[in-house]
């Protein structure tokens, strides 16, 4: 296997374009090698196969994707309440906006695990893994509500991340008065999370 690292991120990346893009279907060396703009047979170089790549973006997308140190510090030195909750749902959702290549590559590597066990075997210890670091993050931090809080936002995030990506006439106008995304993240928050202290996990 080659072993220039940033070569290797540049062909992870243009993996992730080419999924979020044409799907795990297209998802072939080939396809990368177009997307990241280097010579034909490069990639088979870097991965051993598509299941090495689809790995490979997985873990790429958990860099991509995560908060920024410096957003995450300054919303830490505001109080422990509701709307330091709805901060963070707002970065959540800024960054999903942001990176919408990235989340829709994350929607196809979903789709594509219920097709192959052993993506389904690793993606669902890594995404149950994100999971488990938010209601430790939470409780940690002091932030109200407990793990059942932190589960109901994810599904509620989840659900609203994925119609804001792919469908979003959906949700134009379903709550009159209400912005999409920004209101609608208000409103979930609202729903959600007890104003008041901490409730028990």
């Amino acid at each position: 296997m080659a072993g220039n690292p940033e070569r290797r991120a540049a062909l992870v990346d243009a993996g992730v374009e080419v999924l979020a893009r044409e799907g795990a279907r297209g998802l072939t060396f080939r396809a990368v090698d177009s997307a990241a703009a280097v010579p034909v047979g490069t990639a088979s170089n870097y991965f051993t196969g598509r299941d090495d790549l689809l790995r490979q973006i997985d873990a790429r997308l958990h860099v991509r994707l995560a908060p920024d140190p410096e957003v995450l510090g300054a919303l830490l030195a505001r109080p422990r309440d509701r709307s330091l909750v709805t901060a963070f749902m707002h970065d959540l959702m800024a960054r999903a906006t942001r990176d919408r290549s990235g989340y829709l590559a994350l929607l196809e590597m979903r789709l594509e695990a219920t097709r192959r066990p052993d993506l389904r075997a690793s993606f669902t210890t890594s995404v149950r893994g994100d999971l488990q670091y938010g209601m430790d993050f939470h409780r940690e931090a002091g932030l109200p509500g407990g793990d059942e809080t932190v589960v109901v936002l994810y599904l509620a995030m989840l659900g609203l991340i994925l119609e804001h990506l792919t469908l979003p006439g959906v949700l134009d106008g379903v709550l009159p008065g209400v912005g999409v995304p920004e209101g609608l993240v208000e409103r979930i928050v609202a729903a959600v999370v007890p104003d008041g202290g901490r409730a028990p996990a």
